[in-house]
């Protein structure tokens, strides 16, 4: 491959790989598999670079690609990427904007998104991340009025989960 496409996606990668980090941490546990994870999502990344026709933004298109390599690790059984506890993660707060009433809100709404399944995880995180139902619909492989739809319903089952 020519040097100029390994550098476009070396550039739009360091861009983007916040959205990569982010996807690791919603399906993934600890540090290693976090890593392998990354691995696995950049190596296929690469691997379609080539068939990137920029018909989107290559945001949306990477979100895809690593939702779906996620996705497929995740459901594989022989190779377990286990699914993040709150407790795993490293939160970073400086000492005057720490509120604890906010961090046990946040650990509740954590442990209630583990309890959904692997898509609606997805679809709330990149509602969360603000993402309007366009990008996200495009990014899922479904239509504006599903996400819609389930994303309504993802708020339902939530509300039961956190109240019941």
């Amino acid at each position: 491959m020519s040097e100029t496409l390994e550098q476009s996606f070396v550039k739009q990668l360091k861009e983007n790989q916040n959205i990569v980090h982010k996807i690791c941490r919603l399906y993934t546990a600890d540090s290693d598999a976090h890593n392998d994870l990354f691995q696995e999502i950049t190596i296929q990344l690469w691997k379609a670079f080539p068939k990137f026709r920029g018909e989107s933004k290559f945001s949306t298109w990477a979100y895809r690609v690593a939702l779906n390599t996620a996705i497929t690790l995740y459901r594989k059984s022989t190779r377990s990427v286990n699914t993040v506890t709150y407790e795993a993660q490293q939160h970073f707060f400086v000492q005057d904007e720490y509120n604890h009433e906010e961090e046990e809100r946040l650990k509740l709404m954590y442990q209630a998104v583990q309890q959904l399944n692997d898509i609606e995880k997805a679809l709330v995180y990149m509602y969360l991340e603000d993402k309007d139902y366009t990008e996200i619909a495009e990014t899922l492989g479904i239509s504006e009025v599903n996400a819609r739809v389930k994303m309504n319903r993802i708020k339902g089952k939530l509300i039961k989960i956190l109240n019941p």
